[in-house]
């Protein structure tokens, strides 16, 4: 079995950190595989929904920081040259909802890529933390996305801090959409998918697509944004399927065409 495993079962696709023993610690292996299954999710037809996930009792401990590769990743060129979106934490263009499911510490690197998911459920054993200040150093990508996602105080409360944040004030700030019983996380995340998958796939994707891409857009360019992903998502054969279905009174049968 790999670092990270990459199961696929009724169109949800289960991405789990699989490095206990090491609290999950991002070296420059388990890196490669993250990132390997974050492209395979994206472009597998088969894949609507994603979870990700992580074996035993740390989500993650961060950067392994005893590899270099995992503590800041390698990329094409200098980073002045290109910016550094070479994954999925980073801000790869996923339009397929994604869920994290977190239980224990989840910590630096792996804040962050829970924060590129749309739902955070979180048992309450999980706890979040940045903690680059207290060895004296930036967090930046986190430092990017985190105050689009909750109050800019509550952010800079975990981004200046370095302090961890409980379960329940993660749950109170925004920062966790639902909190669960630690032996309620997997069936929850994936009770949720399995109801995300009820809605036509492509649909999800174009609209999840113009809230993102809209977000620093002005309303007149936003709105014809908008409109034109209307007539992309018409034209495909879910949204003939959608009405039909819709007129014979049954449920649809969608294939993301």
């Amino acid at each position: 079995m790999g670092l990270v495993t990459y199961q696929l079962d009724n169109h949800i696709a289960t991405i789990t950190l699989n490095r206990p023993e090491a609290g999950n610690a991002i070296n420059g292996a388990l890196r490669t595989e993250l990132n390997a299954a974050w492209n395979r999710f994206r472009d597998d037809e088969d894949a609507w929904v994603g979870i990700l996930t992580a074996n035993g009792k740390v989500f993650c401990a961060g950067a392994d920081l005893k590899d270099g590769a995992g503590a800041v990743g390698t990329f094409g060129g200098t980073f002045w040259e290109k910016p550094t979106i070479n994954s999925f934490e980073s801000g790869m263009e996923l339009f397929k909802p994604t869920i994290a499911a977190v239980q224990g510490p989840c910590i630096g690197y792996g804040l962050t890529g829970v924060l590129f998911c749309d739902f955070v459920i979180a048992s309450s054993t999980a706890t979040f933390a940045f903690p680059e200040p207290l060895i004296g150093v930036p967090t930046i990508v986190g430092a990017i996305r985190l105050p689009q996602r909750i109050r800019w105080a509550d952010a800079m409360e975990l981004l200046l801090t370095g302090t961890p944040m409980s379960a329940e004030r993660a749950k109170e700030v925004g920062l966790v959409w639902k909190l669960v019983e630690p032996g309620d996380l997997a069936a929850a995340a994936r009770s949720w998918a399995e109801t995300l998958t009820a809605a036509a796939p492509l649909a999800q994707r174009a609209t999840k697509e113009v809230a993102w891409r809209t977000a620093d857009m002005g309303w007149i360019e936003s709105v014809r944004f908008g409109e034109v992903m209307r007539k992309v998502a018409a034209a495909t054969a879910d949204a003939t399927e959608g009405f039909q279905a819709w007129a014979e009174k049954r449920k649809p049968q969608w294939r993301a065409r």
